[in-house]
C-alpha cells in the first residue's frame, strides 16, 4: 500500500477527482492481495470473463436479433449454464495448490 500512497501524493494535485474516487474504493481495490499468491492473477484477470463474452458473441451472431429482451436473457442464461457445465470440473491455474487454504476461508 506504500506504493499506492506514493501514487496519491504524486498525482493528487493534477488528478484530485480521480484520487478521491480511488480512495473511496480503496478497501475493495486491492482485495485480491488477501488471497494466496498462487491465485491472485486469476482473481484480478478478466481472461475468463472475456472468454465467456466471446462464446456469447459467437453463438448470438447467427441469431441476428432477438424478438424480446426476455428471449435474449433466456439465451444468455442457457449459454452461461452450458459454459458452467462444460468447465465445472476444471481447476483454474493455482487453485489446486491452495484448495485447503481456500476451503478454510469458508469454514
Amino acid at each position: 500500500t506504500a506504493v499506492l500512497y506514493d501514487f496519491y501524493t504524486e498525482w493528487c494535485k493534477v488528478y484530485s477527482h480521480v484520487i478521491r474516487s480511488l480512495k473511496d474504493i480503496e478497501p475493495d481495490l486491492l482485495v485480491f492481495y488477501n488471497y494466496p499468491k498462487q491465485i491472485r492473477a486469476s482473481i484480478y484477470s478478466t481472461n475468463m470473463i472475456e472468454s465467456f463474452n466471446n462464446v456469447i458473441k459467437r453463438k448470438a451472431k447467427p441469431k441476428a436479433e432477438f424478438p424480446t429482451e426476455q428471449s435474449l436473457d433466456a439465451f444468455i442464461g442457457i449459454q452461461a449454464m452450458s459454459y458452467n457445465d462444460r468447465y465445472f470440473n476444471r481447476i483454474h491455474k493455482g487453485f489446486g495448490q491452495v484448495q485447503d487454504t481456500l476451503e478454510s476461508y469458508f469454514d
